[in-house]
C-alpha cells in the first residue's frame, strides 16, 4: 500500500470520527434576535442564549392605579439609566399582586423606542449573570435584568453571583445594564430567631451577628428600594372599577359588593384581585 493510500485511509477514519463525536455533541446556542424588545435567557449544560420575545405581555403604566410615588421614583430612576446618567438598581418589595413586576414591565411600551430592552431572568439562572452580561455588555440597547418574586434559600448559591454583580466584584454591571428584582420581603434571604442571639451590644451599639449581617447586605446592594403595601378598600374599589370600564362595564351597588366579597375570598385587596374579578364578571 502505497503512502498515499494510508494517508487516505487515515483522513477517512478520521472524518467518521469526528462525525461521530460532532453527534455526541449538544446544539449550538441559536443567534440572539436583537430586533425584540424583551428576551428571557434559557440555558442547558452546555450554553445559555437570549430567547427573543417580540409581543411581550405588559400592561400600560396608566392601568396601574394608586401607586403613584412607586410609579415616579421607578421611571425618573429608568429615564436617568436611558439618558446615561447614573442610576441605582431597584428592588420592589411588599405585598403579593400589588404591581411590582407589572410596573418593570410596563416601562417597555414606553421606552423600547429609546433602545430600553427588558431581560427575564429566573433566580435559577443568576448563576449565568456572568455570561449574561458578556453576551450585552457591547451592544448599543440599554438593558435592564429583571428577575421577579426574588427571594433565596440559605443553601441556593444564586445569590453570590447577584451580590458580586450589585456591588463588590471588580468587573460590577456593564455600563448598559441594571438590575430590578421584585419580591415579597425586604431581606431576600431568610433570616432565623436563632441568629438574632449572636447580636452584642458594645459600648450601647447592636451589632448584627455574621448570619444576619450577610442575609441584610444583599438587600442593602440594590440603591433604590421602593415599597408596596396592600391596598385601601377604596383603592382596590377604584382599580375594580377601572378595570370594568375597559370591559364596558360600570360600577352599581351589586357589583361593588360582589368585588368586595371577591376579595374577602381571595384573602387579598390587590391589583391582580381586582383585575381578576372584572374578567370574571365580563364573563358572566
Amino acid at each position: 500500500m502505497s503512502s498515499d493510500d494510508r494517508l487516505n485511509r487515515f483522513l477517512a477514519r478520521a472524518e467518521q470520527i469526528l462525525e461521530r463525536i460532532e453527534r455526541l455533541l449538544p446544539p449550538a446556542p441559536p443567534e440572539t434576535d436583537w430586533s425584540a424588545p424583551a428576551y428571557r435567557w434559557r440555558s442547558d449544560k452546555a450554553s445559555g442564549w437570549l430567547e427573543a420575545i417580540h409581543d411581550p405581555q405588559v400592561l400600560s403604566l396608566g392601568d396601574l392605579l394608586c401607586m403613584d410615588s412607586q410609579k415616579a421614583a421607578v421611571i425618573r430612576n429608568t429615564e436617568r439609566f436611558l439618558s446615561g446618567h447614573p442610576a441605582n438598581n431597584v428592588l420592589l418589595w411588599g405585598s403579593r399582586g400589588t404591581g411590582k413586576s407589572s410596573l418593570v414591565k410596563a416601562l417597555l411600551p414606553v421606552y423600547a423606542k429609546q433602545d430600553l430592552r427588558l431581560i427575564e431572568v429566573d433566580k435559577e439562572e443568576l448563576l449565568r449573570l456572568p455570561e449574561i452580561m458578556r453576551e450585552i455588555a457591547e451592544r448599543p440597547e440599554r438593558f435592564i435584568l429583571f428577575s421577579d418574586d426574588l427571594s433565596f434559600e440559605a443553601s441556593v448559591p444564586g445569590y453570590k453571583p447577584l451580590k458580586a454583580a450589585l456591588e463588590g466584584s471588580l468587573s460590577g454591571l456593564p455600563e448598559n445594564v441594571l438590575i430590578y428584582a421584585t419580591s415579597n420581603r425586604r431581606h431576600l434571604l431568610p433570616e432565623y430567631f436563632s441568629e438574632n442571639r449572636e447580636t452584642t451590644v458594645v459600648d450601647g451599639e447592636i451589632h448584627l451577628g455574621d448570619a444576619v449581617e450577610e442575609k441584610i447586605s444583599l438587600s442593602e446592594r440594590f440603591g433604590l428600594w421602593i415599597s408596596f403595601y396592600p391596598f385601601s378598600q377604596d383603592d382596590y374599589l377604584a382599580i375594580v372599577d377601572h378595570w370594568l370600564q375597559q370591559n364596558g362595564q360600570q360600577m352599581n351597588e351589586q357589583t361593588r359588593l360582589q368585588a368586595l366579597q371577591w376579595a374577602t375570598q381571595r384573602g387579598s385587596r390587590s391589583g391582580r384581585v381586582a383585575r381578576q374579578f372584572a374578567i370574571d364578571l365580563a364573563s358572566r
